[in-house]
């Protein structure tokens, strides 16, 4: 029988590694469920170390039941978002909790209040903390693991936080697709055209990783500016992205589209890192370390992460290319498998590209709105 039920926002360092530490009681017994690592986590939500806090603000709170957890939710205010879209959009993210209505209904009315307090109109998520991290409520696909930086939970959640008056906003895509033994003759045929205008794909240049970084933020700025919610990154969070992802990248996955030495497209594939992440339960010291180099080694699968063309170099094949590039590296590489993710369902050349390629759709995930 439940208690009075708590709610109290993290301030301590002590808290802030209980609200990190929660999903390990609920997800335990849950094979599908990757922990993620415990020092990350608590560098994420550092407002010292993450560059989000540099432009907007968040609260973590906690539910707790007679002093023990059993729910977690943040409230963001993403000013950059504000600014870019002007429609009073505050986010909640980081929502956790047992199976309880009133926990989900206690955890949803603290955002709530928190959101209204600074004069936004609708709270939309989840988003932990920005569309470009982890994104979106899974809503079918239960069946398989996450892969690298997609998001996970149990069935409920969706019924938990429809509950509280939730509604869809959009949909997000995730494709399946096994690594062919040889790249489809039709994109194939549009890459050679490309080229022989061209337009050449090369590897980035991790020896001027700084550098190329730059590029990459350049081109992500312009390729993702017309879709729906986007919001680009900072400088200084596509360092951060950069760095977190430069040790576990796959160097021969990662991909450039220039026309006269000008970049117009990119794409960034990176091996399903979540594969050996399970093996080691969040935690890397004593042995983490040596368990993860190990299983890393039997990684059979990756994830496109980023593949975006500038809007004036669409439709003309750039994205053939950048895709016959990785599927040759991928093969060659001895991965069996990707995930294309995600990929939003207003996106209808995108989605259009993944079911030509052959892939999948085979999870899907949701983000919501609550009009507050």
């Amino acid at each position: 029988m439940r208690g009075a039920l708590e709610l109290v926002e993290v301030r301590t360092r002590a808290e802030r590694r209980r609200f990190v530490r929660l999903p390990g009681s609920l997800y335990r017994g849950d094979p599908n469920w990757v922990p993620p690592l415990e020092i990350e986590r608590m560098a994420f939500l550092d407002r010292a170390r993450n560059p989000f806090f540099r432009h907007s603000e968040a609260a973590l709170f906690l539910a707790l039941d007679g002093g023990r957890p059993v729910g977690r939710i943040a409230a963001i205010e993403n000013r950059r978002h504000l600014e870019t879209h002007r429609d009073g959009a505050g986010f909640f993210g980081f929502f956790e909790s047992v199976d309880d209505p009133a926990v989900a209904r206690a955890l949803v009315e603290r955002a709530a209040g928190w959101a209204r307090a600074r004069g936004l109109a609708r709270l939309r998520g989840p988003a932990s903390f920005t569309i470009n991290d982890e994104y979106g409520l899974l809503v079918e696909g239960f069946d398989r693991p996450p892969v690298l930086l997609m998001s996970y939970n149990p069935r409920y959640y969706p019924r938990l936080l429809e509950a509280c008056g939730f509604a869809k906003a959009q949909d997000l895509f995730a494709y399946r697709m096994a690594v062919p033994e040889r790249t489809p003759a039709r994109v194939a045929a549009v890459a050679a055209a490309v080229a022989e205008r061209g337009i050449a794909v090369r590897p980035l240049d991790f020896a001027r990783f700084d550098e190329e970084v730059e590029r990459v933020h350049r081109l992500h700025s312009q390729a993702w500016s017309q879709n729906w919610g986007a919001v680009p990154l900072t400088v200084e969070e596509m360092r951060a992205l950069a760095r977190e992802l430069k040790p576990l990248a796959d160097r021969e996955l990662v991909f450039l589209a220039e026309e006269r030495g000008e970049p117009v497209g990119v794409a960034v594939t990176v091996p399903d890192v979540n594969q050996a992440l399970a093996r080691i339960g969040g935690r890397l010291l004593p042995f983490g370390w040596l368990r993860f180099l190990l299983a890393r080694r039997r990684i059979d699968a990756v994830r496109v992460l980023i593949l975006g063309v500038l809007p004036d170099r669409r439709y003309r094949g750039v994205d053939a290319a950048l895709y016959a590039r990785t599927i040759e590296a991928a093969r060659r590489r001895g991965y069996r498998w990707g995930e294309l993710s995600w990929v939003l369902e207003s996106n209808g050349p995108m989605n259009r590209a993944a079911e030509r390629l052959g892939a999948e759709r085979y999870k899907t995930y949701r983000i919501y709105d609550l009009e507050l």
